[in-house]
């Protein structure tokens, strides 16, 4: 028996399949979108400090952007779970809205088969997050810091500041008292003393910075060479009207870089070297397990709109006090998830916690959806054995 005026709408797949499809459709949108709007916002404001390489120090436009480039994917991995979060929210409070929920619902449609293409989302989310993890972060840092390490070492001209004695390397400085718009420099001085017993002073009216290929070299005109033989007490001076001075000839003996938590693979994080300290060896493996933490956290950003907006009866007027109880809540999921990351590095024995603060969130977002789920299923039993009246 069923009651009077009740007819269950049967399931169509087909139907199904085009509804995830339009949410999906409509979540990944908007993900795009804010994540795009968020990582231009803050890669700008943190370009914006690269400036400085081109205006002050004479870097080419090239080395710039492409330093900038470099910084993205630290963006991405902040932004694109806020991003997720923003879209399903919005979403399906414009799906409530426009009473486009209520309509999916009246087709049979479960708590469960509406998260389905949020659920899809927050894996295509959970992907990119990892691919950036294991790779892509990785290798920009370690690009980035490289760069950075060669501009310091052999880019001399972008080290420079008028009018200050700056340190090129071990016992190097040298010292300018202008620079025009060329490039070109005047009141030149260099002092080497790394050989102690014969350091060396150059003076220079004039002088060009160039960065070839095979190093940096300054073209200087109108000086002299002085050099002081510390145990015969004797001062050689060299006068001339042009000279070139290889820089890189005067750099210390290169060393290799240390690879610091953020240029690491998870391979290396994991697995580091047998002679890394114990402290070190404690940071590695927090950076590894964070870095699997974050593409996770996609999903618990995805879920938490939707149990603060599909479970309860559906209100007219709006559903603002749970969009703000949504923000709240991943508002209080992120800052716990940093304070337990700060915990854990400073004891790694807060590691699980790491996974309690990540994970239950979601576990107990489904936990709702599913006990919506099962409340909506007796309902419809409950109708569909009602007697006739």
């Amino acid at each position: 028996m069923r009651l009077a005026g009740y007819r269950r709408v049967p399931y169509y797949p087909q139907l199904m399949s085009r509804l995830d499809r339009y949410i999906l459709r409509q979540c990944f949108g908007v993900t795009i979108f804010v994540t795009a709007a968020l990582s231009a916002a803050i890669w700008l404001a943190q370009s914006l400090r690269l400036i400085d390489l081109i205006v002050n120090r004479g870097l080419s436009i090239d080395i710039f952007l492409y330093l900038a480039l470099l910084l993205l994917p630290r963006f991405l991995d902040i932004v694109l779970p806020i991003g997720v979060f923003i879209a399903v929210l919005f979403t399906f409070n414009r799906l409530t809205a426009e009473s486009e929920l209520v309509a999916m619902r009246s087709v049979g449609l479960s708590h469960l088969a509406l998260a389905r293409p949020v659920l899809i989302l927050a894996a295509i989310a959970f992907a990119m997050l990892m691919s950036l993890s294991a790779y892509f972060l990785p290798a920009s840092n370690r690009a980035f810091k490289d760069l950075q390490f060669e501009i310091r070492n052999r880019f001399v001209s972008s080290l420079l500041q008028e009018g200050t004695f700056t340190t090129i390397a071990d016992k190097l400085t040298i010292y300018i008292r202008n620079r025009d718009d060329r490039g070109e420099v005047t009141g030149l001085l260099i002092h080497d003393n790394r050989d102690p017993k014969r350091p060396v002073t150059i003076l220079a009216e004039r002088g060009l910075f160039a960065d070839t290929p095979a190093g940096s070299r300054i073209v200087m005109a109108n000086g002299n060479r002085q050099q002081f033989d510390v145990e015969a007490r004797k001062l050689s001076l060299l006068t001339f009207e042009q000279n070139t001075l290889d820089l890189d000839s005067l750099h210390d003996a290169p060393v290799v870089r240390f690879r610091e938590v953020q240029e690491r693979f998870l391979n290396e994080l994991f697995f580091p070297p047998p002679e890394t300290d114990a402290a070190l060896r404690a940071s590695f493996l927090v950076e590894a397990h964070r870095r699997i933490l974050i593409p996770l956290s996609a999903f618990t950003f995805s879920l938490i709109p939707l149990v603060c907006l599909l479970p309860g009866e559906f209100n007219r007027r709006g559903q603002l006090t749970r969009a703000l109880i949504a923000i709240a809540v991943a508002f209080i999921f992120q800052v716990l998830d940093i304070g337990v990351n700060d915990l854990a590095v400073r004891s790694t024995a807060a590691i699980p916690l790491m996974y309690v603060t990540d994970l239950l969130p979601f576990v107990l977002g489904l936990a709702v959806l599913l006990r919506g789920n099962i409340r909506l299923g007796f309902r419809r039993s409950g109708l569909a054995a009602s007697p006739a009246h």
